[in-house]
């Protein structure tokens, strides 16, 4: 078994990679992996999107987080992109572990490798 954290910076209208990186948890899972979510940057601004169950991916994303597969959102980030208070709303941890930021060093001394989408 392999450890493996998705960090995710989608833009707003950049679908795909918000998709993928639910998409990628899920067969990283699914192959017996250890596996978790970080959104990052403007990526933070789709989890509401997600929350939303009208969302086309709701069902995919509750899934995920059900799974326990969401480790969290930058809380600096997630503030910068007017996101925060929302995110406060749902079961994803705001994390702030490196300046307000999740830390990528305790993430491979944790033995994960870092995937970017």
């Amino acid at each position: 078994m392999a450890r493996f954290a998705i960090v995710t910076q989608p833009q707003k209208a950049d679908m795909g990679r918000a998709v993928h990186s639910l998409l990628y948890a899920r067969q990283l899972k699914d192959g017996g992996h250890d596996v978790k979510v970080f959104y990052d940057g403007e990526g933070t601004t789709w989890i509401p999107r997600f929350e939303d169950p009208a969302f086309k991916y709701h069902d995919l994303y509750r899934g995920v987080l059900d799974e326990g597969l969401i480790g969290g959102a930058c809380e600096y980030c997630a503030g910068a992109f007017g996101a925060k208070a929302a995110i406060e709303t749902t079961a994803v941890p705001l994390v702030s572990d490196c300046n307000g930021h999740p830390d990528l060093a305790k993430m491979v001394a944790e033995g994960r490798t870092i995937i970017t989408v």
